[in-house]
């Protein structure tokens, strides 16, 4: 992984733990598209039904005076201006880990000005952690 993309993944993941709106709203790309998988149902979305996510979750964690807690799982060089990580997300409430997560399929790619955005995702919500926790890739 170059340091120009660690830099960038490390800015990403703080901007999430922060629950920084603003922060995560520049570091994703307009073209943004997503699919995201919870109970069987298929949902579709790109940017601004994106960011409308983030500030739901990004106000719950406020309001509740919980944290996130992501872990890197893997970081995946696709391509020479394209990189896949993958991520599990909870969150910890009142000292407690809630029972469930998600996996993000993450995909960051380079623009035209050599930044990096996120441009595609792929979730599968409310996983149990003990699942999560046993997910490894061989």
């Amino acid at each position: 992984m170059d340091n120009q993309f660690r830099k960038f993944l490390d800015t990403y993941l703080e901007a999430w733990r922060s629950s920084s709106l603003p922060q995560i709203r520049d570091l994703i790309s307009r073209n943004y598209k997503a699919r995201e998988i919870t109970d069987g149902d298929i949902i579709d979305f790109g940017f601004e039904e994106s960011i409308h996510g983030w500030e739901q979750g990004f106000n719950f964690v406020k309001e509740n005076n919980a944290e996130w807690e992501l872990k890197e799982i893997s970081t995946i060089p696709l391509r020479a201006d394209e990189t896949l990580v993958i991520i599990s997300a909870t969150m910890i409430l009142q000292g407690k880990n809630f029972n469930t997560g998600h996996l993000f399929f993450q995909t960051f790619k380079k623009d035209t000005y050599d930044d990096w955005k996120l441009i595609r995702s792929y979730i599968e919500a409310g996983i149990p952690m003990d699942n999560i926790k046993r997910f490894q890739l061989n």
